[in-house]
C-alpha cells in the first residue's frame, strides 16, 4: 500500500485505507517511499532535521506542525501546501510552567533550595502573587491560559495584545509606555515576528519600577538580551526566562548566575499534557483530510 502519511507515532487512530511511515525525528532521515507522500507531521521539539523533509516530499498537500509558532517553519513550505499548527495544544503547559516561574520568583524559592542544600533555617517574608499587577502582553490561546491562573491567584491582570480591542479590555502595544510604570510583574507571550523583535527594550526596562520581574515564555527575541542583563546584574530587575536571546544561552552568560534571575531551558511547552492532545489532534486532522474537509489550524497567509 502506498504509505499517504509520515507521522512521528503509531498509535494513534487512523481513517481507514491511510497508510503511514513512522518518523519521531531522532534517526536518519527517511530516504525511500516518499514520492505519494501527502500528509507530514512534523516530530516536535526534534531540531532541524525533519524540517528538511519537506522538500523531498513532490506529492505533499498538508504539513501539520505540532508546535504554535511556525515562524522558521512558514519559508520552507513548498507553495502550495498548507501548514497548521499546534495552537491549543501548548495553552495549559506553558500557563503551568509561567505560574511556576512566577510563584518560584516571588517566594524566593531558590534561596530556600539553596539553604535547604546546607541545612540552613534563616526565615524572612518574601513577595506575593496575589493582589499583584501583572501586565500580560500576548493575549493569543496561551495568554488567555495564563491569565485564567493568574486571576485564580488573585492577581490584578492588564491585557495588552499587537491591537487594542477595547471590547475585551485589551490594550495595544502602543500604550506600554503608559502601562510598564505600574507594573509589578510582566508577562510575555509573544511570536517572533518583526513587530515583536527587541519590543522590550531598554526603554521599556527602564520604565518597569524597581524590583519588577520580567517573565518571558514565548519568544527569546522578544526582549533586548543586553538591556535586561544590565537591569538585572545591577539588581534593579528580576526576571525568569524560558526563552532567551540566543537559544542556547551561551554557559558564560551572566543571565545564568545573576541573583534574581531564573531560566530554565525552553521547556514550558513539553509537558505530559501535551502528548494525548497532539495525538487527538492529529488523530482529527488525518480523519478531515481523508472526508476531504478543511483542516483546523490553518496558518493565514499560506497557499493552497
Amino acid at each position: 500500500m502506498t504509505e499517504r502519511a509520515i507521522l512521528p507515532w503509531s498509535d494513534i487512530e487512523l481513517p481507514e485505507g491511510l497508510s503511514v511511515r513512522l518518523y519521531d525525528g531522532l534517526g536518519p532521515l527517511p530516504d525511500e517511499g516518499l514520492d505519494e507522500v501527502e500528509v507530514y507531521v512534523l516530530p516536535y521539539d526534534t531540531g532541524a532535521e525533519p524540517m528538511k523533509l519537506l522538500s523531498r516530499l513532490p506529492s505533499l498537500k498538508l504539513v501539520q506542525s505540532l508546535s504554535a509558532g511556525v515562524e522558521k517553519l512558514i519559508p520552507l513550505v513548498p507553495a502550495g501546501v498548507k501548514l497548521a499548527n499546534g495552537r491549543g495544544l501548548h495553552d495549559l503547559s506553558v500557563a503551568e510552567h509561567a505560574l511556576a516561574l512566577i510563584h518560584a520568583s516571588q517566594r524566593d524559592l531558590p534561596r530556600w533550595f539553596a539553604q535547604q542544600a546546607t541545612a540552613s533555617w534563616e526565615r524572612e517574608h518574601t513577595r506575593s502573587l496575589a493582589d499583584s499587577r501583572v501586565l500580560l502582553v500576548g493575549h493569543g490561546s496561551i495568554g488567555q491560559a495564563i491569565e485564567r491562573q493568574l486571576v485564580a491567584a488573585e492577581a490584578v491582570v492588564t491585557r495588552v495584545a499587537s491591537t487594542a480591542r477595547p471590547a475585551e479590555r485589551v490594550h495595544g502595544v502602543g500604550e506600554l509606555a503608559e502601562l510598564l510604570p505600574s507594573a509589578d510583574i510582566v508577562v510575555l507571550i509573544l511570536p517572533e515576528t518583526p513587530a515583536t523583535m527587541g519590543l522590550f527594550g531598554a526603554a521599556e526596562l527602564a520604565a518597569l519600577p524597581d524590583g519588577a520581574l520580567v517573565v518571558n515564555v514565548g519568544r527569546g527575541s522578544a526582549i533586548d538580551t543586553a538591556a535586561l542583563t544590565a537591569e538585572t546584574g545591577s539588581g534593579r530587575l528580576r526576571a525568569a526566562l524560558d526563552v532567551v536571546d540566543p537559544e542556547p544561552l551561551p554557559a558564560g552568560h551572566p543571565l545564568w548566575t545573576t541573583p534574581g534571575v531564573i531560566v530554565t531551558p525552553h521547556i514550558a511547552g513539553g509537558s505530559a499534557s501535551f502528548y494525548p492532545r497532539a495525538k487527538r489532534l492529529v488523530a482529527e486532522q488525518l480523519r478531515r483530510y481523508a472526508a476531504g474537509e478543511e483542516p483546523l489550524n490553518l496558518v493565514s497567509g499560506m497557499d493552497g
